[in-house]
């Protein structure tokens, strides 16, 4: 069994932005000579996520609304009594999820046709990292 680690590092435009990742991802893979496992993709960062899904504009605009609509920017959360100003960016996270663990099989990604990875970021304009570990033979 081998395995290898991986940092990609983001430092978005926007406070919320969402980067597709598959071809870093499948980039490490090839670079990690595995032809059998896994490959986790972590975000190291409490506002932050990953997620798997469709790259489509309109379906991205709409998991946009859609974070916002169950975890609005609000200046009442009890997160920002501490002095903080991003409790939003930490609820978005819990409804993405802050990791997924991906199939590798033949030395590929094992996506289906129209999966995708992507970096969903919740309070961004600052560096942050994401963690890619492959596992396998």
């Amino acid at each position: 069994m081998k395995s290898n680690t991986k940092y990609l590092s983001f430092n978005t435009k926007k406070r919320r932005d969402y980067v597709r990742i598959t071809d870093e991802v499948a980039d490490f893979l090839n670079e990690s000579q595995i032809k059998e496992g896994m490959i986790l993709v972590s975000a190291m960062h409490i506002t932050a996520g990953i997620y798997v899904n469709d790259w489509e504009s309109g379906l991205i605009k709409d998991i946009d609304a859609w974070v916002e609509e169950l975890a609005p920017v609000n200046p009442d959360y009890h997160h920002h009594q501490t002095g903080e100003d991003n409790g939003d960016a930490h609820l978005k996270r819990l409804l993405i999820g802050h990791q997924v663990v991906i199939p590798v099989t033949e030395g590929k990604l094992d996506l289906g046709p129209w999966e995708q990875i992507f970096y969903a970021e919740f309070d961004g304009q600052r560096k942050k990292r994401v963690i890619l570990k492959a596992i396998g033979f």
